[in-house]
């Protein structure tokens, strides 16, 4: 049996006076690939957040490895092992590509190193000397990825990677998450793209009002395809 990389257990999470998060429980094997799926402002982007600390408030227990983080700083959180690659990118119009990828600090051992990087991205190797701004939107997305690759995080917070991007850019990234869980890393992600997520994650939560309300297997997919269409509209 894997152990669990994190265990969540009624966390709460809350924006100024806005509960968003109402008890969210599941826990995330190592190696594990693991897609929250719901409607926009389910909380499952909360999710990642609280998760991470950048939440307003938060309570219950985020344990990594075993550490309980409820308390601790997003610094001292990332340096368990945790990167978070939010919808937004984050990538800097004024700096090269290659200055984005290396301007994360290394928070652990083992992380990926650059010509590692440029193998699992291409384009990124081609593109390095041009600023953020004259990125596409799939090589933004990838670069986003990498940033945190280099940092020595195993567990991947992915939100919303293939959103707006064309289908080609979108099977690249589908490789790329095969390839990351071949090698090892634990990757929870948040997606809308239900093509993209499903044929990826070995496990389903469905969150609905901030809550875990139906979590099933790969192997479950088919049977559970009904109940996602109802709460998902897929």
């Amino acid at each position: 049996m894997a152990a669990p990389f994190i265990e969540v257990r009624d966390l709460h999470g809350w924006y100024g006076e806005s509960h968003v998060l109402h008890g969210m429980d599941f826990h995330v094997d190592e190696g594990e690939v693991v897609t929250l799926l719901g409607r926009n402002g389910a909380g499952r982007t909360s999710t990642l957040r609280a998760i991470m600390g950048l939440i307003g408030s938060r309570k219950g227990s985020v344990k990594v490895r075993g550490v309980e983080t409820i308390a601790m700083a997003t610094h001292r959180i990332a340096r368990l092992g945790l990167g978070y690659c939010p919808e937004e990118r984050g990538i800097f119009a004024s700096l090269s590509a290659e200055e984005n990828l290396m301007l994360p600090p290394v928070l652990a051992a083992g992380g990926m190193g650059v010509e590692q990087i440029y193998a699992m991205f291409p384009n990124l190797r081609e593109r390095a000397g041009s600023q953020g701004t004259r990125l596409s939107g799939g090589e933004q997305q990838m670069l986003a990825v990498a940033r945190i690759l280099r940092t020595g995080a195993r567990l991947l917070l992915l939100d919303e990677i293939s959103e707006g991007l064309a289908p080609v850019i979108v099977q690249k990234l589908a490789e790329m998450v095969t390839a990351l869980r071949a090698q090892g890393f634990t990757i929870l992600m948040v997606e809308q793209n239900f093509r993209f997520a499903a044929p990826l994650a070995d496990r389903f939560l469905v969150v609905e009002h901030g809550q875990v309300i139906q979590h099933f297997t790969q192997a479950e997919l088919p049977q559970r395809m009904a109940n996602l269409h109802e709460y998902l509209g897929v």
